[in-house]
């Protein structure tokens, strides 16, 4: 599993930031979350193919997480894709696709997208992932994702083979999940495989201001993407804004017992953002601030 920052500021770009999105590699497939103004040129620099995204996930509806839809869809347009682009997002999003789609000449020839507006809870089930929502405290319609991999349950080939089970094909079948039956005895799944271990977590908060919803979404993530909009200095700011400070998103990280932090959202006030990262660090060490095109990859458990 690998996370790539696509745009990392707040609602004006700068010299070194895009703004909002984030793109998920997991199994050699690529969700995208959020897509702001110029996110299309930023996967063009990174080396992603945006052809590739089959997934998009908005947070909420202000023009820095979404507006940068209208370029990548007629792009793939353009491109003559077939496959479908399922766009999933808070209420008001099929209406506010509706009205991108509509503007100016703009048509598709090619491309069908699908926008589907969701509520807290489950949003999709994949082969051997989960992708769930809380509703922030930023706008009334405003989410944050959690991508979350099955729990997982080792093979213990030792103990197989101390059970008499001969390597190869009956080794499969356990894994598989199915009995098998050596020297008349029955030997089940739960006989050679290890307690369920949790897959790898990612949350992603988008705008918000500390929120329990989030805490409890984030609970034991290997990655937090929080809003870390502004320093302590400037706490009036997030009060009017709906945005956390860097303080204030690692006691969220620290309460949900993550294992890293990585703060975006930054204000273009923060021409170094390492006063972000210091303030955060005082709370969460496992702080840092995410920087456009980071990489980072999430190791298997």
């Amino acid at each position: 599993m690998e996370i790539v920052f696509l745009g990392t500021t707040g609602p004006i770009p700068t010299e070194r930031r895009n703004l909002s999105g984030i793109l998920l590699e997991y199994l050699n497939e690529n969700f995208l979350f959020d897509c702001g103004e110029g996110t299309q040129r930023q996967m063009r620099i990174a080396g992603i193919n945006f052809m590739r995204i089959d997934k998009v996930f908005i947070t909420h509806l202000h023009a820095d997480h979404f507006l940068g839809l209208g370029g990548l869809i007629q792009s793939m347009d353009f491109l003559e894709r077939r496959r479908p682009l399922n766009i999933y997002g808070p209420k008001g999003l099929k209406s506010t696709i509706g009205h991108m789609l509509s503007m100016g000449t703009f048509k598709l020839d090619s491309l069908e997208v699908n926008t589907y507006e969701i509520e807290e809870g489950i949003v999709l089930k994949g082969g051997k992932y989960t992708i769930s929502c809380t509703h922030t405290d930023h706008t009334p319609n405003s989410l944050a994702y959690c991508f979350e991999e099955d729990p997982k349950r080792r093979f213990l080939k030792k103990k197989a083979i101390e059970l008499g089970v001969p390597e190869g094909r009956s080794f499969s079948k356990l894994q598989d999940g199915e009995t098998v039956v050596v020297h008349g005895k029955k030997i089940t799944p739960d006989d050679v495989l290890s307690d369920p271990v949790p897959g790898r977590k990612m949350v992603y908060t988008g705008d918000t201001r500390i929120c329990e919803n989030v805490i409890k979404l984030s609970e034991n993530a290997d990655i937090l993407i929080h809003d870390g909009t502004f320093s302590e200095e400037e706490i009036d700011n997030v009060k009017k804004a709906g945005h956390s400070t860097a303080k204030q998103a690692a006691e969220v990280a620290k309460r949900a017992n993550v294992k890293k932090l990585y703060l975006t959202h930054i204000s273009q006030r923060y021409t170094d953002a390492r006063v972000l990262e210091g303030e955060a660090r005082g709370i969460f060490p496992e702080s840092y601030t995410a920087e456009d095109f980071m990489k980072v990859k999430v190791e298997k458990h």
